[in-house]
């Protein structure tokens, strides 16, 4: 048993209403349990109580023993004063406001299989905590829920890229720049890819636009992979030189190559492929920042990403070792990986901070359209019975299953409550 079980039970009205008496002796009638409060103070606020024959409208506080109170520090604060009801499990002292009157309590009863259900969930070892039961959802409420999860998913993405734009003195170009590249290194090398945008601020490779040669030396050189060798061949001595002279022109210290990850990965995810691609991207991209707030075409936005690496790419995954003949084209699954994190969540949080509904609009239009990202845990969500029919979809189950399902917070899922009624 929980505090935030009782809070559930009272929420939800699951219990015997016929049975509700203070352990005064005084008959409790629930007209309104109140809004939840999911920051400092009460429980619940505005709820209306009728106590015997008085109707009460105030602030709720519950908690697993009554003593509680006490040791949470309530006696002392201000901000409990005007609690109507205390709402306990089990009534182990009196409890007063801070101006000394005695407050009534409540010991809340529920039917016990709501408890065994909840207990159930809390205490399950498999991939998700209802895994067992799944089938017994309703599936269309959990499609309702999609909006909440996704508008969750958008505000941690909104937190984090303002947090970004601070650091970068409110510079959108130089924040979303950031923010592609990380997502460029996709999961495994996202960190490193980061630290490389962070270590080459774009207007450095803008200044060489003209010439993808110098853009690939800039990007390359500052990874730290054009120093992990002594020698190699004539086009991996080239981009060192290159790179040598750009670095003392801007005065430049690159990152240690040691960082970058190729142990199990695909030969074309390897970093130094991704790098290529990135600099393509750069040296033919200078308005995709601007194209993606003009632009409400989905299509004409992956034609920006319809990016090859450079000639020598063709023939290599890494430098110095020549491979079969591959032409090393983004692709289109790479493309929407891109687009969903960070072409979406940055038109969203812009069209937020700058009062533009129609770009928020869009960047759901966008998830509407793509096709749902294919990976372990959408293969499982699926296996299940659940219909992921594009991103929007993908991204609110990623959601669930991250923070929701793995932190078992069952008692705030439109699955695990079901389940818990019963």
């Amino acid at each position: 048993m929980t505090e935030e079980f009782l809070q559930f039970v009272w929420e939800q009205r699951l219990f015997d209403a016929s049975q509700l008496v203070t352990v005064s002796g005084e008959k409790v009638r629930v007209a309104d349990p109140g809004v939840r409060n999911r920051d400092a103070g009460p429980d619940f606020f505005n709820a209306r109580v009728k106590l015997g024959k008085t109707l009460w409208a105030g602030n709720i506080e519950i908690h697993k023993n009554a003593s509680d109170w006490y040791r949470h520090g309530h006696h002392d604060d201000d901000a409990y004063g005007n609690i109507i009801l205390h709402v306990v499990q089990r009534n182990d002292r009196p409890v007063f406001r801070p101006g000394g009157e005695e407050i009534p309590t409540l010991e809340l009863p529920f039917p016990p299989r709501i408890l065994e259900n909840y207990r159930l969930l809390k205490e399950a070892t498999t991939w998700i905590p209802c895994q067992e039961r799944f089938h017994q959802a309703d599936r269309c409420k959990l499609k309702i829920g999609f909006n909440r999860l996704m508008i969750a998913r958008l505000q941690e993405k909104t937190n984090e890229i303002t947090g970004r734009l601070r650091q970068n003195n409110h510079d959108w170009n130089e924040t979303f720049y950031q923010l592609l590249a990380r997502n460029f290194g996709f999961r495994t090398n996202a960190l490193p890819f980061d630290m490389l945008a962070r270590a080459l601020p774009s207007s450095i490779p803008a200044k060489h636009r003209d010439s993808l040669f110098q853009t690939e030396a800039l990007f390359f050189g500052q990874s730290g992979l054009l120093h992990e060798e002594l020698l190699g061949d004539d086009y991996f001595l080239e981009l060192r030189k290159e790179y040598d002279f750009l670095a003392a022109k801007y005065h430049l210290r690159s990152m240690g190559g040691h960082l970058w990850k190729f142990l199990r990965l695909r030969p074309v995810n390897f970093p130094t492929v991704r790098i290529a691609q990135f600099a393509t991207l750069f040296y033919r991209s200078e308005g995709l920042f601007s194209a993606m707030l003009e632009q409400a075409d989905l299509r004409e936005i992956r034609k920006l990403f319809d990016i090859t690496a450079s000639p020598y790419w063709d023939s290599h995954y890494k430098f110095s070792h020549p491979s079969k003949k591959s032409v090393k084209h983004l692709g289109e699954e790479a493309t929407n990986i891109l687009i969903i994190n960070t072409l979406v969540p940055f038109l969203f949080v812009y069209g937020e901070l700058t009062r533009t509904d129609h770009l928020k609009d869009r960047a759901l239009e966008w998830l509407d359209q793509l096709p749902a990202e294919e990976n372990a845990v959408i293969s499982r969500w699926k296996a299940l019975g659940v219909e992921v029919e594009n991103a929007f979809d993908s991204q609110a189950l990623l959601q669930l299953k991250r923070h929701f399902c793995d932190r078992r917070l069952c008692l705030e899922c439109s699955v695990g409550t079901q389940l818990i009624i019963g």
